[in-house]
């Protein structure tokens, strides 16, 4: 065993027993890289990474490589993560040497941290165009000790380039919301009419570029923005992508038809993709989309809760050493389990067949409506959706004995603020109990577990909480805490996101040129101190804190947190013109601050039946720019908020008020009288 035997991220103790002498990030590690003068090899990865797991097999199980590291290098392993921070670094400066990125990460660094080589995944031997592991670790080798200029030359350029890439000026146009709806017909060029979508293969579900395109739809009135993101929602819903049996995404589909998935499932994707099947379902009502959004919440309060409360982090790709095993099917096992009348029904919807769609297997995707179905075996729908539901049932109970795929246990605030807003989602249109007390559970857990001399810990694993929090993990908690005040109305929730806003700037905010850091004032110092804006598979920080500001200052009235949102929002205003896709959730909040955001305030009983039946009625609403807040009558509401001061109900009625930049229409105390005010 190595050092990382020590540690509590799954994906290091993966690696504890590599013969690689592995070292944390740590000053231990450079320390050695200083006395010894060896160059570092940083490894970066995480536990649900196929390509991954291989490259450790391939490479850091065998001993003559192992040996080759151990001899030439300083070794370190870190956990994406884990430590989000580094891998941002390191991942721009891979990018800047090969034009590409990706995991697992291999950077080679000075004993200072300071990268002068790398790339991503490499084979054990010369394959395919790429050179074996072995013959790049030499090669490094030959050059720190042979060409030191080279190294400090190409050092000095990555790390020139690292600084200049966090240097943003203001823009010099006036901001426009057209460039929300100009940014979406931008990306329609990119729309694959046939399986929905953007761009070809592999296909991500880009939560944020869906999102861009309900609010220019919203804009614009143009029905093929919205048409464009309910196919491709329907169409990765109804593929391989989906988890058909128990619910819940893949990472991502390998195909362009969404047929054939990267089979890990992210906390992350989940609860985002819950949120966007919400909205789609509250602008078109259609029950397809509900459901969805009804199994992806099951699916992650059956696999992905902490016992203590809090969401884990993934579920692996891959079971008993083989990507998908645990979710793919033979023909014979499925009719051998269902019977044949049965059997044929569910095989014939389902696309199961002897060939099989995957490596002779079966990924279960719906290829018929039940419609087609009836007709085609000569049955009633009622029949053939009983029929359906008793085999998925079935299955599914079948499933479960199988060997799980790996489960990373960590809890990641960042990741969790996602869910949460995934939760507050689901609850507004469900009304389910469950999930609301999973959300409480979590917010309960953060704050108990996870939270220090007030300053949020970034992960926490067996009993342990580390690591500060980075820009994401106070923002998209923050964007959770106030998605669930929305939804549940807990007076709380609102107190601890502004408290938690008061701290995120006073860690992060640039005071000379605006804009968030990745890092906060508490941080360890590193080579560079990042200031994101665009998006990945998660939205940026900047983008989600700017937002965050926006809507506390539609709460408090405060106007430093309107200033800090503005200037982030003209800091990256060109870039959204330019590059909508990479920043489609700061357009979010572009739209947000422009289009005058609904300030709703219901007065009225909390146990008040038609107060309840108006507030479902605005939660069923699509809404992307509004706050919203339900006070007793008989509240102090002036001490709540300035926006609440002088609301009272008319006649005893459950009123609503709909103020707009805190200037509010009369008050009305009917569905018919609300929402041509929620519509304007």
């Amino acid at each position: 065993m190595n050092r990382l035997a020590n540690e509590t991220s799954p994906y290091l103790l993966q690696h504890a027993g590599n013969p690689v002498d592995w070292y944390p990030w740590g000053e231990d590690a450079f320390a050695k890289a200083r006395a010894e003068d060896k160059p570092i090899l940083l490894s970066i990865g995480y536990s649900a990474c196929h390509w991954c797991h291989v490259m450790e097999h391939e490479s850091f199980e065998n001993e003559a490589i192992a040996a080759l590291m151990n001899e030439s290098f300083v070794s370190i392993k870190v956990d994406r993560e884990e430590r989000p921070d580094l891998d941002e670094i390191y991942m721009n400066a891979v990018q800047m040497l090969t034009r590409r990125g990706g995991w697992p990460m291999t950077v080679f660094l000075t004993p200072e941290g300071k990268p002068f080589f790398g790339g991503t995944y490499y084979p054990p031997e010369d394959r395919q165009g790429m050179p074996g592991f072995p013959r790049v670790l030499q090669a490094v080798v030959e050059a720190y000790r042979n060409k030191r200029q080279d190294v400090a030359r190409n050092v000095d350029q990555i790390v020139t380039a690292l600084d200049r890439m966090n240097v943003l000026s203001e823009t010099g146009q006036e901001m426009s919301v057209e460039v929300v709806t100009r940014g979406a017909e931008g990306l329609t060029s990119a729309y694959d009419a046939a399986h929905g979508g953007f761009g070809r293969a592999p296909k991500f579900p880009n939560a944020g570029v869906f999102n861009l395109f309900l609010r220019a739809h919203r804009l614009s009135g143009n029905q093929r923005y919205l048409e464009m993101i309910t196919e491709t929602l329907r169409k990765m819903a109804e593929g391989g992508m989906y988890d058909q049996l128990g619910g819940g995404f893949h990472r991502y589909s390998v195909d362009d038809k969404w047929l054939v998935p990267h089979f890990e499932k992210m906390l992350y994707d989940n609860g985002q993709l819950a949120q966007v099947y919400a909205e789609a379902y509250r602008i078109t009502g259609d029950g397809f989309f509900k459901r969805v959004v009804e199994e992806t919440l099951d699916y992650v309060l059956r696999e992905m809760c902490q016992p203590e409360g809090g969401f884990y982090s993934a579920q692996d790709a891959d079971s008993e050493g083989e990507e998908g095993k645990f979710f793919v099917w033979s023909h014979e096992e499925i009719l051998g389990l269902l019977g044949k009348e049965r059997g044929d029904i569910f095989c014939r919807l389902y696309d199961v067949t002897d060939l099989g769609n995957f490596e002779g297997k079966n990924i279960l995707h719906p290829i018929l409506t039940v419609e087609q179905a009836a007709k085609y075996f000569s049955k009633e729908e009622p029949e053939v959706e009983a029929v359906l539901a008793e085999c998925r049932a079935r299955l599914f109970e079948e499933r479960e004995k199988r060997i799980k795929p790996f489960r990373d246990e960590k809890v990641i605030i960042s990741w969790n603020g996602l869910m949460l807003s995934g939760v507050a989602a689901a609850y507004a249109i469900t009304s389910d109990a469950r999930i609301r007390e999973a959300g409480a559970r979590t917010v309960d857990f953060i704050f108990t577990r996870m939270f220090e001399n007030g300053l949020l810990l970034h992960t926490y694993k067996d009993g342990q909480a580390k690591l500060l929090g980075y820009l994401d993990d106070y923002a998209f908690l923050i964007a959770g805490l106030l998605d669930l005040f929305e939804a549940t109305f807990e007076p709380e929730l609102l107190e601890r996101s502004k408290a938690l806003a008061r701290t995120m700037v006073e860690e992060f905010w640039d005071d000379e040129n605006g804009g968030f850091f990745y890092t906060g004032k508490s941080h360890e110092q590193l080579i560079s101190r990042t200031k994101p804006g665009f998006d990945s598979s998660i939205p940026s920080g900047n983008s989600v804190a700017a937002m965050d500001l926006l809507r506390l200052h539609h709460y408090t009235g405060a106007p430093d947190l309107l200033d800090r949102a503005g200037k982030t929002l003209r800091l990256h205003y060109d870039a959204m013109a330019k590059e909508p896709f990479g920043l489609s959730n700061m357009l979010g909040a572009l739209d947000y601050h422009l289009s005058r955001p609904a300030e709703i305030v219901l007065v009225a009983d909390k146990d008040d039946a038609a107060a309840g039946a108006l507030a479902e009625e605005i939660q069923h609403s699509y809404l992307p720019n509004k706050t919203f807040q339900w006070v007793s009558p008989d509240a102090r509401l002036e001490e709540i908020s300035p926006l609440l001061e002088g609301k009272t109900q008319v006649g005893g009625k459950p009123t609503v008020y709909v103020c707009r930049n805190f200037t509010c229409a009369p008050p009305v105390t009917d569905w018919e009288g609300l929402k041509p005010l929620l519509e304007e």
